[in-house]
């Protein structure tokens, strides 16, 4: 289970205060024309509940690395990567990102049944007689 840390979330909020259209958002907030945004008490701009992620390259590969690398969860596929990710964090095209992400993971790709070697053919196994 992934938490965000208060020191992560303080980063966070500073990044989306350059973020040019989440400060569009904020206003649109503000006048109360936005249902899907919001500003919790913290002081940070949530879609639906979820964290807004800034475009921020650098922040965005740091998320996108702890997801995948971290001792908990130990580079899942995409889809449980944008599963875990997806319950607090958002930004437009998370989904593509995180895939993009994982199919340029080498380790990943290694693992893919693909590019291992076939087990060969079955054998049978012994039985052993019953007395």
């Amino acid at each position: 289970m992934l938490k965000l840390t208060n020191p992560f979330l303080n980063e966070i909020k500073e990044c989306q205060k350059t973020d040019k259209k989440l400060m569009e958002r904020l206003v649109l907030i503000n006048e109360g024309k936005e249902t899907d945004f919001g500003v919790d008490e913290n002081g940070i701009i949530r879609y639906r509940g979820r964290v807004c992620v800034p475009d921020v390259p650098e922040l965005k590969k740091m998320i996108l690395e702890e997801g995948h690398r971290s001792g908990l969860s130990i580079h899942p596929g995409v889809t449980k990567m944008y599963q875990d990710l997806k319950k607090l964090l958002w930004w437009p095209g998370m989904k593509r990102q995180i895939s993009e992400f994982v199919y340029v993971c080498l380790v990943c790709q290694k693992s893919k049944i693909e590019h291992q070697k076939p087990s060969g053919l079955l054998q049978p196994l012994f039985v052993p007689e019953w007395k």
